[in-house]
């Protein structure tokens, strides 16, 4: 039979499946601290566990799915990983330095369906949605990184920004957030955690209402319909008012702030103009809104759009302040290593494929 990955269980998971196979919840205590403290690659390195237990779960799970196909690292120390799953597709984590500590930047789906027109992740259309441990793995593939290294370093911070669009793959990132939060385990707080969204406003809502305490951004990068529209394919079917009312729900059901992230686009929407129309749509939510500023990192197969000047963004950050607006400009980490999300598994997908990104199979040799 094909064996799952136990790191696809929440603890409550765990303790249920340990219970049906006749072992107390004091057994999942002892396996969890091993999985996400000791961290464990084989369960038979479990030395305190009954050994009927680990028989059990060494019959239903495996520990390990995903292999490193490559790793590049930056000058400013961004490490970005070029993972392998099981049926040969190719995902990217990254891990960022920041005075505040490690972050961890995850991917939730094999390619994505949004189509955003400046994004390299977009490239290559979605073909299946990542596990919960897959997403899981990703983190402690990153650790066992650190660990190796034995400068008792831990990731700190988790960022559900890579390939794909976390919302369209809502369970599974769910049950990855309750394993990674989980405080028997890898502990990382909730404030600690940000999930972003291109803006599908029923998860958001739904994302509202679970009361997992983490932190949201929303992919804007426009102020209104028509261009939202020519940069994002997916604010036809979610226009911007529909967004405004799931993010006015979700601002009154949490009181957490939520960032706007706005991807600056030289000519296309970086003008004053569109400063002062954002500042205008959102200015009745400022209180619990920061605008997230970010430099476009250019794509080959997206040649029409170039990074905006920088006095652009400075005029732009300006006029936002000027007119009340809460907002900041991204730090970039990784610039020397293709820093833009997907560009490094679309590289290797091209060099396998012969440059045909028409093919049915992502599947590298």
């Amino acid at each position: 039979m094909n064996k799952q990955s136990i790191y696809g269980l929440t603890f409550d998971q765990l303790v249920a499946w340990l219970e049906e196979n006749g072992h107390k919840k004091s057994r999942a205590l002892q396996v969890w601290d091993w999985l996400y403290r000791k961290r464990v690659t084989d369960f038979s390195e479990m030395t305190d566990v009954n050994k009927d237990c680990i028989h059990r779960l060494g019959e239903h799970f495996v520990i390990q799915t995903l292999n490193e196909h490559m790793r590049q690292e930056s000058a400013d120390g961004t490490m970005k990983f070029l993972f392998k799953l099981q049926d040969g597709n190719l995902i990217e984590t990254v891990l960022m330095r920041h005075k505040f500590g490690l972050s961890v930047c995850v991917t939730t789906q094999v390619g994505c369906n949004i189509g955003c027109s400046f994004c390299a992740s977009g490239l290559l259309a979605k073909s299946r949605d990542l596990s919960s441990a897959e997403i899981v793995e990703q983190i402690m593939k990153v650790q066992f990184h650190l660990d190796k290294k034995a400068e008792d370093e831990n990731v700190s911070h988790i960022v559900v920004m890579g390939i794909g669009e976390p919302f369209d793959n809502f369970k599974n990132m769910v049950d990855f957030i309750r394993v990674v939060k989980d405080q028997k385990g890898l502990d990382i707080a909730a404030r600690h955690i940000t999930v972003s969204t291109s803006g599908l406003a029923d998860k958001i809502i739904e994302f509202a209402d679970s009361d997992l305490k983490v932190n949201l951004a929303i992919s804007l990068h426009a102020p209104t319909n028509e261009l939202r529209t020519r940069i994002m394919k997916i604010n036809k079917a979610i226009p911007i008012e529909k967004l405004m009312q799931a993010i006015e729900y979700y601002l009154d059901k949490t009181n957490r702030r939520i960032t706007l992230e706005y991807i600056l686009l030289k000519d296309v929407n970086d003008g004053r103009e569109h400063a002062l129309q954002l500042a205008e749509l959102i200015q009745h939510i400022r209180q619990l809104a920061n605008v997230n500023l970010i430099p476009y990192n250019p794509v080959d197969e997206h040649s029409q759009y170039q990074r905006s000047e920088r006095e652009s963004v400075r005029a732009f950050y300006d006029t936002l302040k000027k007119q009340g607006i809460s907002c900041s400009v991204r730090l970039e980490h990784g610039t020397d290593i293709d820093a833009a999300c997907g560009q490094l598994r679309s590289k290797q997908i091209k060099q396998s494929t012969g440059d045909n990104l028409g093919r049915d199979s992502l599947v590298v040799g």
